[in-house]
């Protein structure tokens, strides 16, 4: 995996502009903060953004991976001003259980998703080198 960083451009916090990955692919479908019996144990945006990156921590380990193989992220928000208030937690959440690994990312809020009770749904791509 090799993050791509034109010269002058200044360094993205947080995230890459583009990462080039070759070898084995797996997509995790949008992830919601639920917990394995699909309940939700927090209603707060922080503690449903920590569930989703523990589940996906999970699923990878499925395929023998980890979160220094995710190379693109999705999120989708339903409130701006509650992820504007809470990104200290959410970063201090992704560096603990993530690292610092910083793949390519979009936020995108969106009016709704379709787990009435979800405020953040995470799609992600990983790659595991050949």
């Amino acid at each position: 995996m090799r993050i791509l960083q034109p010269a002058g451009w200044p360094r993205p916090k947080g995230y890459s502009n583009a990462i080039e990955a070759r070898g084995r692919q797996i997509f995790v479908s949008g992830l919601v903060g639920w917990n394995e019996q699909e309940q939700f144990e927090h209603e707060d945006l922080a503690g449903q953004f920590e569930q989703i990156l523990r589940n996906l921590v999970t699923l990878l380990a499925e395929a023998d991976a980890g979160p220094e193989h995710v190379v693109r992220m999705t999120w989708y928000i339903t409130d701006r001003a509650d992820y504007l208030d809470n990104a200290r937690r959410i970063g201090e959440i992704y560096r603990a259980i993530m690292g610092r690994n910083y793949p390519a990312m979009a936020v995108v809020q969106v009016v709704a998703l379709m787990e009435a009770a979800a405020k953040i749904e995470i799609e992600v791509t990983a790659v595991v080198p050949d």
